[in-house]
């Protein structure tokens, strides 16, 4: 049986001597492995189709519940990434988040959408172009990128973070406050619980999430970090993220 999907390349794995395993992440069908014979000889026509972050129609035969990649019709190789190593590594770490999030056969049309929206915005930050990153300022641009995609990315998922007022006196947040893991909402440090967050994480998590806040280049730093241990906490580690981390 055949059939077709557009796909985002994942990671791929050597299989044999000339052979490749992608992961992919499909729009309509979640995550699926396939193989792709021979593209690691020279010429082969689908090399392109096992490089990162390739977003492709793919064409797929199915035989006894394995898929072999057919063809492939190019949407985006999103090559500017390659030119910028701080953009390139917040890729890198889309799509390790992806792949930590996904299961096969399960559909994410919108997690999806948003993952193809942060690698186009990434390719204009490598270009110098800025996107819509905030503030507009080499690795600064990524990292709001980033920030942006891992937030919805946690939502999709089902842990969605809560910047809001305080859930537990209603008081508006300022100055020094906590941040419970188990809810994934800020919380004002008098009523306790949670992890100390400063007030510029707080803010950059509400610009990154549209509530307004200004999202300074310390503030989406720190809230990076905490998105990481949040996402360890409810999901697993994301190495790549700690490697962007310290570039």
């Amino acid at each position: 049986m055949e059939f077709k999907a557009d796909a985002l390349v994942l990671r791929t794995a050597d299989w044999g001597e000339y052979d490749k395993i992608v992961t992919l992440f499909t729009a309509d069908r979640g995550k699926l492995s396939a193989a792709l014979k021979g593209v690691k000889r020279a010429g082969a026509k689908l090399k392109f189709a096992a490089q990162p972050f390739c977003f492709a129609e793919f064409v797929f035969a199915e035989r006894s519940g394995r898929n072999t990649v057919i063809s492939a019709y190019l949407h985006d190789g999103f090559y500017p990434l390659r030119e910028d190593i701080a953009c390139y590594y917040a890729a890198v770490v889309l799509c390790e988040a992806c792949d930590q999030l996904l299961f096969e056969g399960i559909e994410s049309p919108a997690l999806f959408l948003a993952a193809v929206r942060a690698l186009e915005s990434l390719s204009s930050c490598a270009e110098g172009a800025g996107g819509e990153a905030r503030p507009e300022d080499g690795k600064s641009g990524s990292s709001y990128v980033l920030l942006k995609f891992l937030l919805a990315a946690l939502k999709e998922a089902g842990y969605p973070v809560s910047a809001g007022d305080c859930p537990h006196c209603g008081e508006r947040l300022s100055g020094r406050m906590r941040f419970d893991m188990e809810s994934g909402a800020f919380g004002c440090e008098a009523c306790g619980g949670g992890v100390p967050a400063s007030g510029s994480t707080y803010l950059a998590v509400r610009a990154a999430l549209g509530q307004g806040g200004e999202a300074t280049a310390d503030g989406v730093k720190r809230a990076l970090r905490l998105v990481s241990a949040y996402f360890a906490f409810q999901a697993s580690d994301l190495p790549s993220l700690e490697e962007y981390l310290r570039l």
